[in-house]
């Protein structure tokens, strides 16, 4: 058994419930326990900001993480850096956001909230998704940086934006969008170039559409059970749903539990 180098996305793969009611399944942190003690490397890769992840890293058991939809880095336990979204385009989002009466917000700092410029945003999407501050100020053009974006609008109405064409975005809730960055695999490759990893060797577990971006010919793709119909086709292995034991079965299917060759440790 070669070395391999598993990435885990968060929510619906190794964590279920609503957000403030997570919790992760007994037989995953058995799984997750069994394979690195048979040598193998975890990590998880997530779209969660990585103030809104790093909690999940200790009860897993893991230091290592792409966060931000794969613009952020963490090795070791240590931050290694955020990469914001491209803030001209966001700013040109955000005037016609404004042009067309969207209510939008930003996050731009690693912290748990986001900014508004007025009382709208929350009016319109009732959100506790994160802590949102009321500046009356704010002005993307002013920013130093921007790291996410969300505009309040309704299934079909992001249409209307000509802007949002230039920039990844999702929707996790009808009243709401993610302007984000959409790429987990561009991180896990700068977590293989560091640790001078094959990409042949890395296998990816996730359940959301989202997860597409770490869907590449390059890795092993493993789609949950409860996974979208989209990121099932996409996928070499479908395992049972996170609720039974998914997590454990793609591993012992995979032999995973197996150890490591020491040769193939280095």
């Amino acid at each position: 058994m070669r070395k391999k180098y598993l990435f885990f996305d968060i929510d619906g793969t190794l964590v279920n419930g609503g957000y403030g009611s997570e919790f992760i399944p007994a037989s995953t942190l058995l799984a997750l326990q069994k394979v690195r003690e048979a040598g193998h490397f975890t990590a998880i890769a997530t779209g969660r900001a990585h103030v809104m992840a790093k909690s999940f890293m200790e009860p897993l058991g893991m230091d290592n993480m792409v966060s931000d939809g794969g613009y952020g880095l963490t090795i070791g336990g240590k931050l290694l850096g955020i990469t914001p979204l491209d803030k001209e385009k966001v700013c040109e989002l955000i005037d016609e956001c404004i042009e067309k009466d969207f209510p939008w917000g930003l996050s731009i700092d690693n912290e748990s909230c986001r900014y508004t410029a007025d009382e709208r945003f929350m009016e319109v999407t009732a959100d506790s998704y994160l802590k949102t501050v009321i500046r009356k100020d704010l002005d993307p053009h002013k920013c130093d940086r921007i790291y996410k974006a969300y505009i309040a609008c309704l299934p079909g109405e992001e249409q209307k934006l000509e802007k949002l064409k230039e920039l990844p975005w999702c929707r996790f809730h009808r009243e709401y969008i993610f302007v984000e960055p959409a790429d987990k695999a561009y991180g896990i490759r700068k977590v293989m170039d560091h640790f001078n990893g094959d990409y042949r060797d890395v296998i990816v577990f996730g359940d959301n559409d989202n997860d597409l971006s770490m869907f590449t010919d390059d890795f092993y793709k493993v789609a949950m059970g409860n996974a979208t119909e989209r990121l099932k086709k996409a996928a070499d292995y479908v395992t049972a749903d996170i609720n039974d034991d998914g997590i454990y079965k793609a591993c012992e299917y995979l032999g995973l539990f197996e150890k490591v060759n020491e040769a193939e440790k280095m």
